[in-house]
């Protein structure tokens, strides 16, 4: 009997076991099925998709804090090497910020000193191939002995300590090309991407300034006219903040495989310089090899900055004298400045310029708006920016800025004003000539085919070493036709709350005029007339629309719109309802239409 028990006991026993196990081994297999799932979800799994699962704040700590502790101890000799790269970078830059009451300014002394930065995030950007991008943010709070050695034309010599400097920033480094041979990179690109604060204090090195003669006047001439602490920073910035970049050579090899000169004298036309280049592994050069490593210009951005208006008044008597500088970088012989309108809140420049884009995904176009105080220094009424990656290449972007007081503050809610501005950024190697920004249902205008077709043709001559182009410079000339429709709610001017309306057109170039006759007792005046203006030079015109208030004994103003001859040019004709300007109400409906005749000229 107790072994049938036994037996039953040892049949139950096992086959529990046997379950047991089978279970256990269905269990795994499935574990192993999901991993095997998983592992080849993530060989699937593109960078971008990574990184959405594990964000750049989730790499592991241990990779800043290998890199600072390598850093700090290599810093003695990243000091020695990094001062003089530094040094020699910096004080060309600040050269062309120097004023003309300086003979010199240079740095006596430049070390970094004994702290090390310390790094506070990594990341790294796909390069598609052609090498490695890595970003470093950096925080650098250190101890540097740099003296500024400041000269006057009097033959005084001033010794500047640059101290208390506190630095947070994004340094890009680009290993390429990579190639088949230890270390595996041809070239180290270093650069400033992104800065965040940059802080430091002058002290003047051996006691006042006021006790050397003839210093005190110097500096605050300095001062003045751009501000030493400032003009330090920009040229700091301009030296290093990318795409300006310094390329340092690992193994033998020429990285700046294109050299350009671009020459602004009149009309700022460019001439290119090819060279040829050293001959690399399977037939490629080594600037193939080393792509956009070199800094080299991509386009041209034109720029007209048209008006701006509703200005602060900085004045106690009168009103304000504005004028503009416009930059992409803010080296004085990169900045462009307009003529001064003296009195006036809303000023009309109409004026034209021409920029090197050297990286138009990064780089954005600065506009400040100053009033003139004479010998005393310009004071800022406003400033705005436009990123070039937000324009369209080969079209024509017209816009209004609203000027904030810093570009670094995001939020301003003083009215400063606005400015009105017309781009066009042309990247080289695209088809020349000028797209239409304003409306994809209209054709390729006379405009466009001229400037695709004869105005933009060169004449190539020389050989590989010297290349001259011949450019067509286009007079655009023909008549202009405005039709001046109607207008809609207009102010009051009279005690009985009409208005006795006509408009006054003036071309501003030629300072041809007409008028409209007068409508009495009408806010919704009806004109329906047309005046024609033989234009000589549509490039560069405008036309000046005000309505004003007919009285026995004159006349009142009532407002104004100021059209550019662009948007007619490319398109040929339209039909447009404008805003008044300075007037609290009122519309002008009015309808334009552009006859041509070009002229060309060689240059």
């Amino acid at each position: 009997m107790s072994f049938f028990v036994g037996l039953i006991i040892g049949l139950a026993v096992g086959l529990a076991l046997i379950v047991g196990f089978v279970k256990s081994e269905n269990a795994r297999s499935k574990l192993r099925s999901e991993l095997a799932t998983t592992i080849a979800a993530f060989a699937r799994m593109t960078v971008e998709d990574s990184r959405k699962i594990l964000p750049a704040e989730y790499y592991p700590s241990w990779v800043l804090d290998w890199l600072n502790q390598h850093l700090t101890k290599i810093w003695p000799y990243v000091d020695q090497a990094a001062s003089g790269l530094i040094k020699d970078s910096v004080e060309p830059v600040l050269e062309q910020y120097r004023p003309i009451i300086l003979s010199s300014l240079k740095f006596s002394k430049f070390t970094l000193g004994t702290v090390a930065p310390q790094f506070t995030g990594v990341s790294i950007i796909e390069d598609g191939g052609s090498g490695i991008t890595m970003e470093l943010e950096m925080n650098w709070d250190g101890n540097p002995s740099i003296i500024l050695d400041i000269k006057t034309r009097l033959g005084v010599s001033l010794p500047v300590q640059v101290k208390d400097i506190g630095f947070t920033g994004v340094f890009r480094l680009i290993f390429r090309p990579l190639v088949a041979e230890f270390p595996c990179f041809g070239a180290v690109c270093c650069s400033l991407r992104q800065k965040k604060k940059m802080d430091f204090k002058l002290k003047v090195v051996g006691g006042d300034i006021s006790a050397i003669p003839g210093l005190d006047d110097a500096i605050q001439v300095l001062h003045l006219s751009v501000g030493t602490e400032e003009m330090i920073q920009n040229a700091v910035e301009d030296s290093i903040t990318w795409p300006v970049r310094k390329v340092v050579p690992i193994l033998p090899g020429d990285y700046s495989y294109r050299r350009w000169n671009h020459r602004t004298a009149k009309k700022g036309y460019l001439w290119w310089f090819i060279f040829s280049f050293q001959p690399a592994r399977e037939g490629r050069t080594m600037g193939e090899e080393a792509g956009d490593l070199e800094l080299k210009p991509v386009g041209i951005l034109e720029v007209k900055l048209v008006q701006a208006k509703d200005l602060t008044n900085k004045d106690l008597i009168g009103k304000s004298d504005p004028f503009a500088k416009l930059y992409i970088r803010p080296l004085p012989d990169k900045t462009k400045t307009t003529k001064i309108i003296n009195n006036d809140l809303n000023p009309i420049w109409n004026e034209h310029f021409e920029f090197v884009v050297e990286d138009a995904t990064t780089q954005h176009l600065v506009v400040k708006i100053y009033d003139d105080e004479g010998i005393q220094a310009a004071e800022l009424l406003g400033c705005a920016q436009v990123k070039l990656n937000e324009l369209e290449p080969g079209k024509v972007k017209d816009l209004w800025l609203k000027l904030v007081k810093d570009l670094e503050v995001q939020r301003d809610n003083k009215n400063r004003g606005q400015v009105h501005l017309e781009l066009l950024y042309r990247p080289f190697g695209m088809e020349n000539g000028l797209g239409n920004s304003f409306g994809s249902s209209f054709s390729m205008t006379s405009l466009e085919k001229v400037l695709k077709n004869g105005a933009n043709s060169m004449e190539i001559t020389g050989n590989v070493n010297e290349v001259t182009q011949k450019r067509r410079e286009v007079i655009v000339r023909g008549v202009l036709s405005v039709t001046v429709i109607s207008a809609e709610d207009l102010p009051v001017m009279d005690l009985m709350g009409k208005a006795d309306p006509f408009v006054t057109l003036t071309m501003k170039k030629s300072e041809m005029r007409n008028k409209t006759r007068v409508v009495n007792n009408n806010l919704n005046p009806v004109w329906n007339q047309t005046f024609d203006f033989v234009v000589e030079d549509g490039l560069h015109d405008m036309l000046i629309v005000e309505v004003w208030d007919h009285d026995t004994f004159g006349k009142d103003y009532m407002g104004r719109c100021i059209l550019t001859l662009t948007r007619v040019i490319l398109e040929g004709e339209y039909k447009d309802c404008f805003q008044l300007d300075e007037a609290k109400s009122g519309r002008l409906n009015l309808h334009l239409k552009w006859s041509p005749q070009h002229i060309y000229r060689d240059s």
